[in-house]
């Protein structure tokens, strides 16, 4: 009975000790310094020692349901059965001059604006949790490197920092490569631990505009979602964005559930030539968190958007939607509400403000 006692307390002792050794790897949380808490501590959204969103959420209560997806994700359902379909741009060779778009998977995108390279919440981690067995990436849906980004990206966005956002690997490779991050407050202290000087990172609060220079303005935008990679909840701003430069505007939701904020938004810039809105992870259990691809074809019609392109969505299974539903339901809200949408495979390249160009239903070709 002792050898046996022993060995459950050696048991015990050893999970403790990876237990504190996992939580305090340099990928979980942000470097909090005094000045960085205290413009925290001064939002108007940060609110009993938490970030809030403008329109309260619901409650979330995933079902059982949830869970089996969530670890065993079913081929041809949660997770497809054929390897993604893509083409891969050479995302150096795309003429500077050139507004342009490529959808590198999820939520991660390339984009070109009045000359200017702008990555937008950059990921190609395996798996969207950090352990190795939870929420692995579709076949095929990894095209892109660290190695494949151009040397000079002007400007790189981070939307929030969960783990299908913030790519621990992948930042800290293209540090070289990026002169300025845009991002909500909290978010900083990501970069600044991970290497990126200070003065390349700003971090912002909501309705706050970055002018990068006399051609591109990133706005720091509200998002209805929450926040934290671990234990640590909501104590770095979700967002979205809004690029503008002299003859383009566009909308980048980042997630969030739906409200009243995209109205308000399109009113203030006047619309967008494109609008980038989350289409996928959603769930009737946290319907306040992620839109409903009706949600979504409402949002872009509330900021008067010229073309829409769907996001989060082809790479990792974060609910228990079927896979290609979000492309389903969104093709047919589009039509009812006579909206020009776009949807490119990983790897193609769309031509912003270009409203005739076609993309196929490729997911049609996909089991």
């Amino acid at each position: 009975m002792f050898h046996i006692l022993r060995w459950v307390v050696a048991a015990i002792a050893l999970l403790g000790v990876f237990g504190y050794w996992f939580v305090n790897q340099p990928q979980m949380d942000p470097l909090m310094t005094p000045e960085r808490k205290a413009r925290i501590e001064a939002s108007p959204h940060y609110v009993n020692g938490e970030f809030v969103p403008e329109t309260p959420h619901e409650k979330v209560n995933p079902s059982l349901g949830f869970w089996k997806e969530f670890f065993f994700p079913t081929p041809g359902k949660t997770i497809p059965s054929d390897p993604m379909i893509s083409v891969k741009t050479n995302l150096r060779q795309l003429p500077r001059d050139k507004d342009v778009l490529v959808w590198m998977g999820h939520s991660s995108y390339y984009m070109q604006l009045n000359g200017h390279r702008i990555l937008i919440d950059p990921i190609s981690a395996e798996y969207a949790l950090p352990v190795p067995f939870v929420d692995k990436a579709f076949e095929g849906s990894n095209i892109y490197t660290p190695d494949d980004i151009p040397d000079d990206i002007d400007v790189m966005v981070l939307s929030h920092d969960h783990w299908d956002h913030l790519d621990y690997d992948f930042v800290r490779a293209i540090e070289p490569k990026v002169k300025h991050v845009v991002t909500g407050l909290g978010n900083g202290g990501y970069y600044e631990k991970w290497g990126y000087p200070l003065e390349k990172i700003s971090e912002e609060d909501w309705n706050t505009p970055v002018k990068i220079d006399d051609g591109l303005t990133v706005w720091v935008l509200p998002a209805r979602h929450f926040s934290g990679r671990m234990l640590k909840r909501n104590q770095t701003l979700y967002a979205g964005f809004a690029f503008i430069t002299p003859g383009r505007k566009v909308f980048y939701s980042g997630d969030g559930g739906y409200d009243g904020r995209f109205a308000r938004i399109g009113d203030q810039f006047g619309g967008f030539d494109l609008a980038i809105l989350e289409d996928g992870q959603y769930n009737k259990d946290w319907h306040s968190v992620h839109m409903m691809p009706e949600e979504t074809a409402q949002a872009a019609v509330d900021l008067h958007a010229k073309t829409v392109v769907p996001c989060h969505n082809g790479k990792y299974p974060l609910s228990t939607h079927q896979w290609k539903d979000p492309y389903i339901r969104l093709v047919k809200a589009a039509h009812e509400k006579d909206l020009m949408l776009l949807t490119p495979m990983i790897g193609e390249t769309l031509r912003i403000g270009d409203q005739n160009q076609y993309f196929g239903r490729w997911w049609e070709l996909m089991n």
